[in-house]
């Protein structure tokens, strides 16, 4: 089995795919835009703070060999946004936008695999899959979806149904309501050009057309990181979390799609000092804007991962009230740093949830009920300590060799 893999930047559920396709002798090629290893350009200039972003792209040293790279579109991109320059990188239409960076390795690969006859599969992810699948299916070869977020056609009503009922907060949409018919028609394009689709939970499978119910769908949970914080330390604590504020704490992009409003009009309607609402994550608006909406909260920047789950460990529940999803690794990774969940079943993360013991499971758009959850761990503070500690070990259930064995495992059969 040979199979060449294509994303343009790399995460933590691409890096598992990719390790267990190399470890299985599987992976053919990795192509991408930028990859650091210790001895490339890239794992040099990332030893220098200026270009600390490149830590973000490392991969596995024995990979460098299969690695190809198409640096070009996301470096101007890099550059744009660290200069200012805006309009080159916009929606769709900016010389570096994140869509030119997918549309032009999709492109590169399609011709890589033009002139490579011995592949069995390609396997590529949404909005960076349409030129090497259409190549592909000419070339016999198996092409596998992956897609991440749930499909665009669900998405859309979902949005669009959000950009209605809070008009307000119809700009933190982006790019959910922003997208072009041309852009919509690839995405329906590539999945129907598609043998095999990889999703992260019930929910982008649910998401799937009717028309797509008949390919080979393949559910793989995303894994959760690897704490070894001191279970003890959680249950002594009991005591200390009765005597102090409830911190709620909220992670993502900043925005409705996460639900950001519905919780903002929890907060206001629970208006309760010994409640601290922590949000960290991108502004979508400006900062005074989200005060407008909400007085009371503490806003915190994006920062490393290690930092991220420090953060996560001064808080005491995790809410997620999303409306649109793939599946937020962000549950997980809360999880294993000991917070139960208030979550949407939209999140992708319905499985996470075992109900009054790693957290709450809510309908969408309802503040009142995320209100009367937030209340009830005020009212049983002295019970989180219990709920941290099954809210931990079930993340453990979820590792990326589960996941990417799952994956793998689905291509070997057929």
């Amino acid at each position: 089995m040979k199979v060449v893999f294509n994303h343009p930047t790399g995460n933590a559920n691409v890096k598992a795919i990719l390790q267990g396709l190399f470890k299985a002798g599987y992976l053919s090629s990795f192509h991408t835009s930028i990859a650091t290893y210790p001895s490339n350009i890239f794992g040099n200039f990332s030893k220098h703070k200026v270009f600390s972003e490149f830590k973000r792209r490392q991969f596995m040293s024995d990979m460098q060999t299969i690695t190809i790279m198409y640096p070009f579109i996301e470096l101007g991109r890099i550059v744009s946004l660290k200069t200012g320059l805006k309009f080159l990188t916009k929606h769709e239409t900016g010389f570096f936008s994140i869509d030119r960076a997918y549309q032009y390795i999709d492109r590169k690969v399609a011709n890589y695999i033009r002139d490579h006859k011995s592949i069995h599969a390609v396997y590529a992810y949404e909005d960076g899959a349409l030129e090497t699948f259409k190549i592909a299916k000419n070339m016999g070869i198996k092409c596998i979806y992956d897609l991440p977020i749930a499909y665009w056609e669900t998405s859309r009503k979902l949005m669009m149904e959000e950009a209605e009922r809070l008009p307000n907060w119809a700009n933190t949409l982006k790019g959910g309501i922003l997208d072009s018919e041309k852009k919509l028609a690839r995405k329906s394009e590539e999945l129907e050009l598609a043998d095999m689709v990889v999703t992260p939970g019930s929910f982008v499978k649910n998401s799937l057309p009717q028309w797509a119910s008949k390919k080979n769908i393949i559910v793989s949970p995303f894994g959760s990181p690897i704490n070894n914080c001191n279970i003890n330390i959680l249950v002594e604590s009991s005591e200390k979390i009765a005597n102090k504020k409830l911190r709620i704490l909220f992670v993502g992009s900043m925005g409705q799609r996460k639900g950001l409003a519905d919780l903002f009009t929890a907060i206001n309607l629970l208006n309760n000092p010994n409640i601290e609402l922590v949000v960290m994550g991108s502004l979508q608006e400006s900062l005074n804007f989200y005060k407008t909406e909400c007085k009371y909260f503490l806003y915190e920047p994006g920062r490393s991962h290690q930092d991220v789950l420090e953060l996560m460990r001064s808080c005491d529940v995790f809410c997620l009230p999303s409306i649109v999803e793939g599946r937020a690794l962000v549950m997980q990774e809360a999880m294993s740093q000991g917070l139960p969940l208030i979550i949407t079943p939209n999140t992708g993360g319905e499985d996470l949830i075992i109900e009054g013991k790693t957290g709450f499971l809510i309908p969408i758009r309802s503040p009142e009920i995320i209100a009367e959850k937030l209340q009830w761990f005020l009212d049983n503070k002295t019970s989180i300590p219990e709920m941290a500690i099954h809210a931990m070990e079930h993340a453990k259930n979820y590792t990326w060799e589960k996941y990417s064995d799952t994956i793998i495992n689905a291509i070997k059969l057929n």
